[in-house]
């Protein structure tokens, strides 16, 4: 009796080309010999990554900041010459006191014009400062009163600082912009508050750690240890 050659696809083969053309097929193969256990493989390697979903309360993902940072760098190397640095807030020489208290607390960091300038000079190094720049704007727009004032600085902050367009974007969550969105059409002096709020805890939870054990802090307690020891 004469063999008869079998050319078509083998089994594996055949399992393969139906996987690749739909997850039905792949399944039916799978359910008899412990696919349940390979599907949850398949599932959980579809799954999105965590970290950016991870919009808790009013901070932004510290990925993006952290994106944000190194594209920033990569413009500044590219460029001939640093922008203009923005003068800083007129303020008195802060005592050892006060220097002491900026590490209790970000808010008595934040609620010192001094202070404000160093951290603000720490986040410079950071490539961070917009940060900063923007959460001032927002406290000078909360002191206006004009009407067409008002609509003028809103539009400024928000293509300073909000647009995707601007290279001095800050990292906000899509639930803000989306109120903000709503709101400037008819702005008010808090139109941004929501915003300023999550740029502050994020400068809160992720720079301000860091500024602590900085060197520019660390100088500023020493130098006054000092002064305190020769008086």
């Amino acid at each position: 009796m004469t063999d008869v050659l079998y050319t078509g696809p083998i089994p594996g083969e055949r399992g393969g080309e139906l996987a690749m053309g739909g997850g039905r097929s792949e399944t039916s193969a799978l359910s008899g010999t412990g696919g349940g256990r390979a599907m949850t493989t398949t599932q959980n390697s579809q799954r999105p990554n965590a970290c950016c979903f991870c919009w808790c309360c009013c901070c932004s993902c510290s990925w993006n900041e952290e994106e944000r940072r190194r594209r920033r760098r990569r413009r500044l190397s590219q460029d001939t010459k640093m922008e203009t640095i923005p003068n800083c807030e007129a303020c008195t020489k802060p005592s050892m006191e006060e220097i002491r208290l900026w590490s209790q607390s970000f808010d008595k960091l934040m609620k010192n014009p001094a202070g404000r300038n160093v951290f603000r000079e720490f986040l410079r190094t950071e490539y961070s400062e917009d940060n900063m720049l923007f959460w001032l704007a927002c406290e000078d727009l909360k002191q206006e009163i004009n009407k067409n004032a008002i609509e003028e600085k809103a539009r400024s902050i928000y293509e300073d600082y909000i647009s995707i367009l601007s290279p001095k974007e800050v990292s906000l969550d899509a639930r803000v912009r989306e109120m903000i969105n709503r709101k400037r059409q008819n702005p008010t002096p808090h139109v941004f508050e929501d915003a300023q709020l999550q740029i502050y805890t994020l400068m809160h939870r992720d720079s301000y750690p860091r500024f602590l054990s900085s060197s520019i802090y660390r100088s500023l307690v020493q130098g006054g240890s000092r002064t305190s020891s020769e008086s």
